[in-house]
C-alpha cells in the first residue's frame, strides 16, 4: 500500500513538472534567473525552456556565473559617439553570453569613473573585476574573461543586449551659431556744407529747350 502511494505521488510530481514552463531570464543586475513562473516586466532576454530537456547543467552554470559576476563584475565603458569599436566590443560580450553593465562616458563624473578604473579616458574599455583592457581586441577580451574564470565561447547561450540610448542632457553635436546680418555703418553726420538735403525747383512741364534752340 505504501509502495503504491509512493508511485502515485511520483507520477503526480512528474505530471506537474511536465506542465511547468520554466523560464530563463536576466534581471536588472545582469544575473541569469530560472523560474517556473513568468518573469517580471523588467526582465531581459526572456526565454522559455523545453521542460522535457535535461537542465542539470544550466542551473549549475547559473550558480557559477552568479558567483563570477559577484567576484569579477564585467563593465563595458562606451560613449554615445563611439560606434564601430564599441559595437564590436558589445557584440563580443553578447556572443560569448557574458552579462555586463554598460557605462556611457560623456560627462565629468563618468570620465572620472573611467579614469579611476583604467587610468585612461579611452573607449571602449572592458573592466573585469579590477583589470581593464583599453580598446577592443577580441583576443584580449577573451583572455581577460578566461583569466577571471568565465565560461568560454559556445558554452553560454548568446545575449542580445543593445546599446543604451544617449544619456539625458547629452548633445551629440555642438550647436552652430545663427547667421547674423552684417552691421551697416552709421551715416556720417551732415556738416554745414552738406548739400545732400538741398532740393531744387520742380521741373516745369512742356518742351525742354536744348542749347541753341530759339524756338
Amino acid at each position: 500500500m505504501i509502495l503504491r502511494a509512493f508511485w502515485v505521488a511520483l507520477g503526480l510530481a512528474a505530471a506537474v513538472a511536465a506542465h511547468a514552463q520554466p523560464y530563463r531570464w536576466v534581471d536588472k543586475d545582469g544575473v541569469v534567473r530560472y523560474t517556473d513562473t513568468p518573469p517580471p516586466a523588467s526582465a531581459k532576454d526572456v526565454r522559455k525552456l523545453d521542460a522535457a530537456a535535461p537542465k542539470a547543467a544550466e542551473p549549475q552554470q547559473s550558480f557559477q556565473l552568479g558567483r563570477l559576476q559577484k567576484d569579477f563584475p564585467v563593465t563595458l565603458y562606451t560613449a554615445p559617439n563611439c560606434k564601430e569599436g564599441c559595437d564590436q566590443a558589445r557584440e563580443a560580450l553578447n556572443k560569448r553570453g557574458i552579462p555586463f553593465r554598460e557605462v556611457q562616458v560623456w560627462d565629468k563624473a563618468t570620465n572620472e569613473e573611467l579614469q579611476a578604473a583604467s587610468g585612461k579616458r579611452e573607449v571602449p574599455t572592458l573592466l573585469v573585476g579590477r583589470t581593464a583592457q583599453v580598446g577592443f581586441q577580441a583576443e584580449a577580451f577573451d583572455s581577460l574573461l578566461d583569466s577571471a574564470g568565465y565560461p568560454r565561447a559556445g558554452i553560454l547561450p548568446p545575449l542580445s543586449q543593445k546599446a543604451p540610448p544617449p544619456p539625458q542632457g547629452y548633445l551629440e553635436a555642438t550647436a552652430k551659431p545663427e547667421a547674423k546680418p552684417v552691421a551697416q555703418p552709421e551715416p556720417a553726420p551732415r556738416g554745414r556744407y552738406d548739400t545732400s538735403g538741398l532740393k531744387g525747383p520742380q521741373p516745369q512741364q512742356g518742351r525742354y529747350k536744348l542749347p541753341g534752340d530759339t524756338q
